[in-house]
């Protein structure tokens, strides 16, 4: 069995039936007004014929009646889903007559949407249209586009003479709606508190209204409160909307693809017909730094603007996961633009365009519309990746997502390449490129969303499911919260240990130093290796020495220490010079990795004092959390083939998510998986847990779950269950490594109920008391204690014991179950935690 599944986007497209009721709707009565507004780009005559033949072709009553018909005749939706009611739970709406329609970016979707509209109103199959997008600015664009069209005397007059709507009236939702128009709003307009004719007019006139979504990633995946409201909308009973399209260039809710698209015209299809830029993106790179990084933008940048693209004025954009990513990237482009072109960075600052939504950088929004004028100084724009805002940026021939989180799904890198791939006029006929600077690690990302390619790794899930017998249970808990403890004393081992051999050993260095990075350019998969000089920050011996006594003059004087008197100017710069000597480095320069080096190298002795945080119970009334609240669980089938395992009894057959239970059968019948990767427990009796199977991670779990399904042990128990990693009873826990204090948290593995026992189990390898994760399990373990132990002060409904286990206990720990002597058993790995 394979351990994932592949599928490409146009698999998963919706058929329309190219049946029809011509007494109901007669489609060929509009190709002339087909031809005159979509002239010859056919893809958008096909998405308006296709929709009006779902709605009107008298064949579907909803989404539901398409996408059965299609799951039967579609052996890839069978694949990707395990039954139509599994089909269902992604549908967004289902009950309505709604679809999706897919037109990349600068393909002229806005045509398909007035036509579709148009078409309908001339129908009669509605009275009214309502578009919704997500911004003014987009709201301001529609408008403009369909004034233009419907001042065009052409269309009106290629219309049926019999056409109940001929000359739509475009308004916005400051106006009544009334029979005939069509309505273009931000979609914030339709909210209760805010004041427009939306609910006013169209209140019970959903079935003779049409709605178009314009960029509905937005509505599939809101990425604020505001935008959250805009599905429920839809739903609202009062309105009883029932004619819904949802359109968008970038038809994913994260790496998934919409469940209900019925025509597409990818970005490959738009590449393929030069519609829009090609893209070359990173495929290998070697940037060590931030800094290295900049100079190589920099370097394309003025490659595209001296060269490449003479004839308009090229813009680079950089994309950052959030706003304050966005405000911190800005800043940094305006420092290294000022250093690189020797200019003030008042007059850098003038180069770099901040676009966000954030009230602070409203004012830029109407600024984008003029960033490709020559006389505009903006050549940088900073943004954050999903932007609601309408972006018609055309001179963009460089895009860099600045972090992985701007990057890490389909969606956002579909909405970061549609940024940069309208072409300028000036370069219409030819296809110019976009450079996208990415990590290379995203290289295969951008790929396969070009291929359109959907991969999905295969999953099976654990969670609580209703057995006859019940073995769920309620435990007690309480929260923490951190406080500021005492001051103490850290002292080091050794006094400046790295010079008593007389100098620092430093790493090779050199001013400028050649760097090489290889594109690929996406269908064609050329590819093309570029060679950057890249210029290392270099500090003169003298700064970096004097640096150094300042510090330690400074701590001399918080202290009481003497360093400074020691280490004088003089002798901390011959330390650094023999340090150079020694890699034969005459420069009296050394590099930032080297300077870094001597910093540490002269550490100072010991911290007078070190804050160090405590944490604290927040409440003295432990409450409860039951076991049937214990969330979703998964293991990738990938992992069975290493170290996982998946144990399950007869009850896994019959309850649970479809989903599960078919893959769970395809993995027991895998006879090319290890022996260890699926256990069956034979005796359901024996596997006395409420979830429907219990997933292992690694050797030391499997053991431990081994011997809890064994029938000699079991009888002891009365319930118990492998707790997730994380989200469902948390222990906080304080360390420190090396002189820094450290806060962290974990969820035991096991909880195993005997009686009014709960005996919580935490697993680990022999080896968890060696080492830095050595000093971490001795507090967890400390905290664990004390946790339980106040738990058993503060109620008498249990009596919790916390157990550090490993392999080499596991017997005389299941011994000592058996003979129900458990409660004062100290594994091996306790004692030597201890020890």
């Amino acid at each position: 069995m394979l351990d994932r599944q592949t599928f490409q986007n146009k698999d998963l497209v919706l058929k329309i039936s190219p049946n029809y009721d011509p007494k109901r709707f007669d489609p060929n009565k509009y190709e002339a007004f087909l031809d005159a507004l979509c002239e010859n780009r056919e893809y958008q005559k096909e998405a308006i014929r296709e929709t009006l033949r779902y709605f009107l072709g008298g064949e579907y009553k909803s989404l539901m009646d398409l996408v059965e018909e299609n799951y039967h005749k579609n052996p890839k939706l069978q694949e990707k889903y395990s039954s139509i009611d599994d089909f269902v739970t992604h549908l967004q709406l289902p009950d309505k007559l709604s679809c999706s329609l897919e037109h990349a970016t600068a393909t002229g979707k806005s045509y398909v949407m007035y036509g579709i509209a148009r078409l309908m109103l001339a129908e009669g199959a509605v009275d009214q249209v309502l578009v919704l997008c997500p911004s003014n600015t987009i709201e301001t664009g529609l408008t403009e586009k369909f004034r233009t069209l419907s001042a065009d005397k052409t269309l009106k007059e290629l219309l049926p003479a019999d056409s109940k709507i001929i000359n739509p009236r475009i308004i916005n939702a400051s106006n009544t709606i009334q029979k005939g128009d069509i309505c273009i709003e931000n979609i914030h307009a339709t909210y209760i508190n805010t004041k427009s004719a939306i609910e006013d007019s169209l209140v019970g006139e959903g079935e003779r209204t049409l709605i178009l979504n314009d960029e509905a990633h937005h509505l599939m995946s809101p990425s604020d409160t505001a935008l959250k409201k805009w599905k429920e909308f839809l739903l609202d009973t009062k309105y009883g909307f029932r004619f819904i399209v949802n359109l968008s260039g970038t038809c994913y809710i994260g790496d998934d693809y919409f469940t209900d698209v019925i025509h597409r015209f990818s970005l490959r299809d738009s590449i393929e017909s030069k519609f829009v830029k090609s893209i070359r993106y990173v495929a290998e790179d070697s940037s060590g730094n931030e800094d290295e990084k900049f100079q190589k933008i920099y370097e394309n940048h003025i490659e595209n603007k001296k060269i490449k693209y003479r004839k308009v004025k090229p813009i680079t954009i950089l994309v950052t996961k959030n706003i304050a990513a966005c405000k911190r990237v800005t800043d940094k482009l305006i420092t290294f633009l000022a250093k690189q072109e020797k200019i003030s960075k008042e007059k850098a600052a003038e180069k770099v365009l901040i676009v966000t939504s954030a009230n602070e950088h409203k004012n830029n929004i109407p600024i984008l519309r003029r960033v490709d004028d020559k006389d505009n100084p903006v050549e940088w724009i900073a943004s954050v990746s999903m932007l609601s805002e309408g972006w018609d940026v055309k001179n963009v021939f460089q895009i860099v997502p600045h972090e992985e989180r701007a990057f890490n799904s389909k969606l956002l890198i579909a909405q970061v390449l549609g940024r940069g791939l309208r072409i300028p006029e000036v370069y219409k006929g030819d296809q110019p490129v976009v450079t996208v600077f990415n990590h290379d690690k995203w290289s295969g990302s951008i790929k396969h969303l070009v291929d359109e390619v959907l991969e999905i790794e295969k999953r099976i899930h654990s969670y609580p499911v209703n057995k006859k017998e019940n073995y769920n249970f309620d435990l007690y808990q309480i929260d923490y919260e951190k406080v500021i403890g005492e001051n103490k004393e850290y002292p080091k081992e050794d006094e400046f240990e790295l010079l008593k051999k007389g100098y620092i050993t430093f790493s090779s260095q050199d001013a400028i130093v050649p760097e090489e990075t290889e594109y690929e350019t996406v269908i064609t998969g050329f590819r093309e290796k570029r060679e950057y000089y890249i210029a290392r920050n270099m500090h003169p011996v003298k700064n970096v020495a004097n640096d150094i006594f300042n510090r330690l003059y400074i701590f001399d004087q918080d202290a009481g220490t003497n360093y400074s008197e020691i280490w004088t100017k003089k002798r901390i710069e011959q330390v650094i010079q023999q340090s150079l000597k020694e890699i034969k480095d005459k420069t009296s320069f050394i590099s930032e990795e080297n300077r870094l080096k001597a910093l540490r190298a002269f550490g100072v002795i010991k911290r007078k004092s070190s804050i160090f945080p405590r944490i604290v119970p927040k409440s003295n009334e432990p409450y409860k959390i039951s076991t049937t609240k214990v969330k979703k669980n998964s293991i990738g089938i990938g992992s069975l083939r290493r170290d996982g395992t998946i144990f399950f009894d007869d009850n896994s057959l019959i309850l649970g998510e479809a989903e599960d239970i078919k893959l769970l059968k395809e993995l027991d019948e895998d006879e090319s998986l290890p022996k260890s990767a699926i256990i069956k427990v034979a005796n359901r009796y024996n596997f006395k847990t409420h979830l429907n199977i219990i997933l292992a991670a690694y050797e030391p779990e499997r053991k431990f779950i081994k011997g809890l399904i064994k029938e000699e042990n079991s009888r002891i128990i009365d319930a118990w269950f492998k707790s997730p990693d994380i989200g469902f009873y948390k222990i906080d826990y304080s360390w420190r490594k090396g002189e820094h204090p450290k806060q962290g948290s974990f969820n035991p593995d096991f909880f195993i109920k005997i009686l009014n026992d709960i005996l919580v189990v935490e697993i680990k390898d022999d080896k968890a008391y060696e080492g830095i994760s050595g000093d971490e399990n001795r507090k967890k373990l400390e905290y664990s204690r004390k946790h339980f132990n106040r738990l058993n002060e503060l109620q008498q409904e249990h009596k919790y014991y916390f157990k550090f286990l490993s392999p080499m206990s596991y017997d005389l720990f299941f011994k000592k179950l058996k003979e129900k002597t458990y409660r004062d058993f100290k594994s091996e790995l306790e004692a030597r935690l201890e020890g």
